[in-house]
């Protein structure tokens, strides 16, 4: 997969992985497409990143073409602190884009770490000694880590949110969007406040967007309205083969690049690297 957009590479090669939590506590929004495809536009545009699936129903896992057969060392193991991070990362069919796949064992691992210290922290620790260990096994640093968490919020999600720089925050174009946008708000701050104070919103972005549907461009100018430049200019239309790809297992940018969804996509990890470096600058 080609694109002809210039790279936009962000961190010098030896510097830790920018870190940003895909999350929104309300199910259905497209969080797991766009952690798909959003590493993958990445991935095409010049970025080196991983994908680590903190939802045990491992929908990005899927949706990326490993099978659950083939998980043999997964995120579970990684939150269980019976592997390293560098031990749970598999390739997937775009070049530079790897996933740390995750299973349904992670449905019970809050109740085996929620006496420990660091159950908070885990996930952090994990991803700190990540570039060591591909250092020394000589292989490709990250640039980016995207975690993809739970439609909920629970040590799960905490622990994304313990081991981030920021957030991303996909809202589907629906009645209930600010609904839903004021509970992530809360949370960001309560983990802000008590556990990770560099934590930032990296960014809103509008899913599933039908300008046929005056819903839609409702909610677009009541969420722009209350979040302001917190919005992502780009906005992700609904389309079919965005849609259709996760059966195929694969991102919609190798499924169909020219269909909307995916140019989509591509201009959206374009703002979030400017974000980025924005954000790295000041």
């Amino acid at each position: 997969m080609t694109t002809n957009q210039e790279p936009l590479t962000l961190r010098q090669a030896g510097q830790d992985p920018r870190v940003l939590v895909v999350a929104n506590q309300k199910g259905g929004v497209g969080k797991t497409t766009t952690a798909i495809n959003l590493g993958t536009a990445l991935a095409a545009i010049g970025e080196d990143v991983l994908i680590v699936d903190l939802d045990p129903q491992g929908n990005a896992s899927t949706g990326l073409g490993l099978a659950r057969k083939d998980r043999h060392v997964s995120t579970y193991d990684v939150m269980a602190g019976t592997a390293g991070l560098d031990q749970a990362i598999y390739p997937t069919s775009v070049p530079r884009l790897s996933i740390a796949p995750s299973t349904l064992d992670l449905l019970g691992i809050e109740l085996e770490i929620s006496s420990e210290k660091d159950r908070a922290h885990r996930l952090r620790r994990a991803v700190s000694s990540l570039q060591e260990a591909r250092r020394a096994a000589n292989l490709t640093l990250f640039t980016y880590v995207l975690v993809d968490c739970p439609p909920s919020f629970n040590l799960l999600t905490i622990n994304a949110m313990v081991a981030a720089h920021a957030v991303l925050v996909p809202l589907q174009c629906e009645f209930f969007a600010l609904e839903g946008l004021s509970q992530l708000l809360k949370t960001v701050e309560q983990v802000r406040s008590t556990l990770n104070p560099n934590l930032t919103i990296q960014g809103i972005v509008l899913t599933m967007y039908d300008p046929r549907n005056n819903l839609s461009g409702q909610v677009m100018q009541d969420v722009r309205a209350f979040m302001g430049d917190k919005v992502y200019d780009t906005v992700i239309p609904r389309n079919v083969r965005v849609s259709e790809a996760p059966s195929y297992g694969k991102p919609v940018l190798l499924y169909d690049l020219k269909c909307t969804g995916s140019q989509a996509y591509l201009k959206l990890a374009s703002e979030v690297i400017r974000r980025e470096r924005q954000a790295v600058a000041a």
